[in-house]
């Protein structure tokens, strides 16, 4: 992700067609919270989560950092899978707009000929939802603080 692609005045990621399994850009509404995370604004080809020396993080750093954890039961891949059995057990959000957070495209072509808008309105109240999910104090649950704090 680079600064380029971050709309913060419109709270959108618009990830370009050629990084995209699909080859299709896909724009993500980002949520407060998901907001709030970003630092400080840098040039537009400046990544927004730098790995070391500046470099994109590696597809294996989050395996890492579970590994780390001690949660070898879970994969990166499983947080889009969780994303989307919260989504479509826990929530009324119509399945189609869940497919699209996730950029699936319609296996129907027929469908797919006529479905030429990105659901962003409901997409963009699917993703706050999410993130009320996940920022909901619960109880038993202890919250890490940043130690350079």
């Amino acid at each position: 992700m680079t600064w380029g692609e971050i709309d913060q005045t419109n709270g959108l990621w618009i990830v370009p067609a050629h990084r995209m399994k699909a080859h299709k850009e896909h724009r993500v509404p980002l949520s407060a919270a998901a907001l709030a995370l970003l630092p400080e604004r840098g040039e537009p080809d400046a990544l927004v989560f730098p790995g070391t020396g500046g470099r994109p993080l590696s597809d294996m750093s989050l395996t890492a950092v579970l590994r780390r954890m001690g949660r070898d039961d879970l994969t990166v891949h499983g947080f889009r899978s969780s994303f989307r059995d919260w989504a479509g057990e826990s929530t009324h959000h119509p399945r189609e707009v869940i497919e699209a957070a996730l950029a699936h495209r319609l296996k129907d072509k027929a469908e797919a000929a006529y479905a030429r808008g990105d659901l962003m309105t409901k997409r963009r109240a699917l993703m706050q939802d999410w993130a009320n999910y996940l920022t909901k104090p619960r109880a038993g649950v202890v919250l890490l603080r940043d130690r350079t704090a």
